[in-house]
């Protein structure tokens, strides 16, 4: 059983890299985190799935004081997600076509959501960000919501004003993926890992 969960959390977390390579192929908006990666990279002499794996780093040592407690999926998406997305973005080439930039944003988001319900599936515990999320929520005894609006404007901001990618994308990210991860998670959950695993798919989407 752990050997189809860590299968399972890894095809996740690379697919999830790969879907964000297909967002930032498609250039019409990304989600608020990859606004924020993107335009950081604009700065600093590093790749985007770099960033993406740093700052995730960076954020899981803000669980520190939050007295959080990392697993196994959230040490690996540290390290996977940025890396398959470098990987994906050697492989998938720039498109100009309007077209083929429309299917690639679809696909994208479609895929996060598969990728999401895959890696929150396989029950090894959430990534870095949502830990961040969960953690604020319990010590602050704010709202889910609120605490995840707060955070994700917050990055959404900061992103835009160095550069990162705000677009139509962007909205369709927002909107879609809740209901895509849990339209899917019933499909990869282990089944001794379903409570755990709805409990975080309730605060990932």
């Amino acid at each position: 059983m752990m050997i189809r969960r860590l299968t399972q959390l890894l095809i996740g977390l690379y697919l999830y890299g790969a879907s964000m390579a297909f967002l930032l192929r498609a250039g019409l908006g990304l989600d608020p985190w990859d606004v924020f990666h993107q335009g950081l990279s604009h700065h600093v002499g590093l790749s985007f799935g770099m960033l993406v794996n740093l700052v995730g780093a960076v954020v899981l040592l803000l669980w520190i004081p939050l007295r959080q407690r990392p697993g196994v999926g959230t040490v690996a998406n540290v390290l996977v997600i940025g890396t398959s997305v470098d990987l994906t973005m050697m492989i998938l080439p720039a498109v100009e076509d309007f077209a083929v930039r429309v299917g690639l944003l679809l696909g994208g988001v479609a895929l996060n959501g598969i990728a999401g319900a895959m890696y929150i599936g396989a029950g090894l515990g959430p990534g870095p960000r949502d830990g961040l999320m969960t953690g604020l929520v319990r010590r602050t005894g704010w709202s889910i919501r609120l605490v995840r609006i707060g955070i994700e404007l917050a990055v959404l901001v900061l992103g835009w004003l160095l550069g990162g990618t705000v677009g139509v994308g962007t909205v369709l990210y927002a909107l879609a993926i809740g209901p895509l991860v849990q339209t899917f998670l019933p499909l990869f959950m282990i089944p001794e890992h379903n409570r755990r695993a709805q409990k975080t798919a309730a605060v990932n989407p």
